[in-house]
């Protein structure tokens, strides 16, 4: 019989229970999120806030700023925007990847669970540790690489076609939501570059501005880099801004297959 054995410190245990709820609150919610300091060699556990939602906003990253500003100051999570632009607040909520200040609470049912992004190392509690996979996105050089010298006077100009192929592909925010719900890249995440910087590789490979196609295809053409990828499609069902990266690998592996039969 095959056994598996757990890391250590890897259990996440119950944590404490703080309720924030001054009285009879007419709409208490309660909160488990998963707490973690890597230096204190403690298990992770899930602490439980409960509070008044009459007292924050209507979106998961209000709440979470209610209880960090008022129950209790070291709990961790990265946020910037609020507005679904920057990335910053991905998390794991309710079992699906998604933006804290996009997600509302009434989505929710019962308790909100909260964890970070999944399969990637913990810095702590809510925070991942993104270094490997920015290194990854910088693997690609994703800036335009062109050996024509730009116009003097003007902008490098698209036309209305050329423009509309990157649609579906600049709005990518990099919150790697896809990337660390993709099976594959839990599998393989150390050689395949998953579906956020897969996306954008097409991206600058569908550029008309761009004169370095060859080399980007050159580059991809490797069998854990690009054809990890299985259609799982995870990537598509949890990006928060309603992209298809499947769709973009897809892209990508038929480009390849021209160019050989070409």
């Amino acid at each position: 019989m095959v056994e598996f054995n757990l890391p250590a410190n890897s259990q996440v245990k119950p944590g404490k229970k703080v309720n924030g709820c001054k009285g009879a609150a007419k709409r208490a919610r309660t909160f488990k999120i998963y707490r973690y300091t890597p230096d204190d060699g403690q298990n992770p556990s899930l602490d439980e806030y409960t509070i008044d939602l009459d007292n924050c906003g209507p979106m998961v990253l209000d709440a979470l700023l209610h209880i960090k500003n008022d129950l209790d100051s070291t709990l961790t999570f990265r946020r910037s925007c609020r507005e679904g632009i920057c990335g910053s607040c991905a998390m794991n909520i309710d079992g699906a990847n998604t933006l804290a200040c996009l997600k509302p609470m009434d989505e929710v049912k019962g308790d909100v669970k909260i964890y970070p992004l999944p399969h990637l190392p913990v810095v702590k509690d809510l925070v991942p540790d993104l270094t490997h996979i920015y290194a990854q996105l910088t693997s690609i050089k994703p800036w335009l690489q062109s050996e024509s010298p730009a116009p003097p006077d003007r902008e490098r100009l698209q036309s209305p076609e050329e423009r509309e192929k990157l649609d579906g592909l600049y709005e990518c925010i990099l919150c790697f939501c896809c990337s660390t719900s993709c099976p594959s890249y839990w599998w393989n995440g150390d050689r395949y570059l998953g579906p956020s910087v897969l996306l954008q590789a097409y991206r600058w490979l569908v550029d008309s501005r761009d004169e370095a196609a060859g080399e980007r295809l050159d580059d991809l053409e490797d069998p854990f880099r690009l054809y990890r990828c299985h259609t799982i499609m995870n990537c598509a069902k949890t990006c928060p801004k309603g992209l298809n990266p499947a769709k973009a690998i897809a892209e990508i592996k038929k480009m390849l297959a021209e160019r050989q039969v070409g």
